[in-house]
C-alpha cells in the first residue's frame, strides 16, 4: 500500500509512504526543497489533515497512546515522532523506515493526518527545554501536507 503527501509552505516536496503488509514497517521517502537553513529539521506526523489555519490547524504530534515525545528508536515516543531530516544547500532527502506508523487501519493509521517539517532540530525529547517532551523543541512549522492514499497510476 502507498500513501503520499504534498508539502506546501516555505519548503515543499512530495513524501511517499510505502507499507508491504499491515505488520510491516513503513518506508518514508521523498525530497524537500526550499528556504531551509542547513542542518537538521524536525519531521513529524501531526494529528489532523486540517489546514484551515495553515499548518497550525494540524494539531499536535500524532500521539494516540499519550506518551512523551521521543526519538524514532525510543520505546517512549509519540507514534508521529519520525525524528529529523537534514538539509544541505536548500535540499533534504527523506529516507526513513518506521515500525510505529501504519497505512492500513487501527490506532496507528496515519491516513488523513499530516506530515510537518519544522524550522529547528528535534531534540528527541532529550533537550531539557519546557517543550522537549511535547514537541522536541523543533520550532515553527515550515511546511505541511495531508497524507492520503496514493493513486496507483501515479506512483
Amino acid at each position: 500500500m502507498q500513501a503520499v503527501a504534498k508539502l506546501e509552505g516555505s519548503v515543499e516536496g512530495t513524501i511517499t509512504f510505502t507499507q508491504q503488509s499491515e505488520d510491516a514497517a513503513v518506508t518514508v521517502t521523498g525530497e524537500v526543497t526550499g528556504d531551509f537553513t542547513d542542518g537538521k529539521h524536525g519531521f513529524h506526523i501531526h494529528e489532523y489533515g486540517d489546514f484551515t489555519d495553515g499548518c497550525t490547524s494540524a494539531g499536535a504530534h500524532f500521539n494516540p497512546f499519550n506518551k512523551d515525545h521521543g526519538g524514532p528508536d525510543d520505546a517512549e515516543r509519540h507514534v508521529g515522532d519520525l525524528g529529523n531530516i537534514e538539509a544541505t544547500s536548500g535540499k533534504a532527502t527523506v529516507d526513513i523506515t518506521d515500525k510505529q506508523i501504519n497505512l492500513y487501519s487501527g490506532e496507528r493509521c496515519i491516513i488523513g493526518r499530516s506530515v510537518v517539517v519544522h524550522a529547528d532540530q528535534d531534540d528527541l525529547g532529550k533537550g531539557g527545554y519546557p517543550d522537549s517532551k511535547t514537541t522536541g523543541h523543533a520550532g515553527a512549522r515550515l511546511a505541511c501536507g495531508i497524507i492520503g492514499y496514493a493513486n496507483p497510476d501515479q506512483v
